[in-house]
């Protein structure tokens, strides 16, 4: 019996030196970060710019992998089934990795398949409208809308995506009614936008960043609690007369389950260091998106916001019977 726990002492220390050993040399080939949209989009832009950082901290690159469709499912899904050595990451927003849960019968548990790495960031969505459109600022466009009822147009980037259920949520705060118009991504229904085929449209900040330059669009207000940097004349919704009105896109980072503790300890530490260069926040200030406090840029703070974030969300969307196909 002493020499069966002997050799089982020793087979467990292999293991765990092993494991020690493992994370202590990671990442030893180049990281694949996981992106579930199209190249070019706002999230596809940033986890290139992130990757680039990683790179230069963690002396590997990271290849930027775009795996798109299903509301971002697909690559999720992609990452969950994927080995949890710490060379699959998951980069992804509220809507692939949480707004999903709520609307789609998935493979996988959003909440619980994957292991949170850091809380990246968020920024404000931002009500525009069409050149054409009568109204000038928000409470303007809040009377066009209540006097025409039904007749207005928004375009959405997807059916059940944040700027989806933010005007579910403008309709309610409001007691205003539209069109929901649901598009393949934000590109196609902003050229939608420009052309006056839509009136109007509720999505993050970043998406409007050259329109706003080029005058191409009526800005009414940011849904964020303070203006944007980038943009500082542009109102809150709540300083433009929609008292307590707030939503946002966030952004995170994942890695699957049971990837070991010391390397999504890597990953944060690392990330932790890219977020704290004043050149990311100047990038990040010009995107309009602001850095998640020091304090709440832990896995636990992560979990812990996912899952508030899901108690809020998918009710809502329960209650709005939101049909996807």
């Amino acid at each position: 019996m002493r020499r069966l726990l002997t050799v089982l002492a020793k087979i467990l220390f292999g293991l765990a030196s092993t494991g020690i050993a493992a994370a202590q040399n990671y990442p030893a080939h180049p990281v694949t970060m996981i992106v579930p949209f199209p190249a070019g989009g706002a999230t596809d832009t940033l986890a290139r710019f992130l990757g680039e950082r990683m790179r230069a901290i963690l002396g590997q690159p990271v290849i930027i992998e775009n795996v798109a469709g299903a509301a971002g499912s697909l690559g999720v899904g992609r990452a969950v089934r994927s080995p949890a050595d710490g060379y699959t990451l998951s980069i992804g927003t509220s809507t692939t990795h949480m707004l999903t849960g709520g609307l789609y019968a998935l493979q996988f548990d959003l909440l619980k398949d994957l292991e949170p790495v850091i809380l990246i960031g968020s920024e404000p969505l931002l009500i525009v409208g069409k050149k054409s459109l009568p109204a000038d600022d928000l409470k303007g466009l809040m009377a066009y809308l209540k006097a025409n009822p039904d007749k207005a147009s928004v375009g959405i980037a997807g059916v059940g995506a944040t700027g989806h259920l933010t005007g579910i949520s403008f309709q309610k705060a409001t007691g205003t009614k539209f069109q929901f118009v649901p598009y393949r991504g934000n590109a196609p229904a902003m050229q939608d936008l420009l052309a006056e085929q839509i009136d109007f449209m509720i999505e993050p900040s970043s998406n409007f960043k050259s329109l706003l330059g080029a005058g191409s669009v009526k800005p009414y207000a940011i849904t964020g609690k303070t203006r944007l940097a980038s943009s500082p004349d542009i109102p809150t919704a709540d300083e433009a007369g929609l008292s307590g009105f707030f939503a946002s896109l966030w952004y995170g980072l994942w890695v699957p389950k049971d990837t070991p503790k010391d390397i999504v300890a890597k990953l944060n530490a690392t990330m932790v260091q890219v977020l704290a260069d004043p050149r990311v926040k100047g990038r990040f200030d010009e995107l309009g998106i602001e850095i998640t406090p020091l304090v709440q840029q832990s896995p636990e703070a992560l979990r812990a916001y996912q899952k508030a974030e899901a108690e809020r969300w998918w009710p809502i969307i329960k209650a709005a019977n939101i049909k996807t196909e």
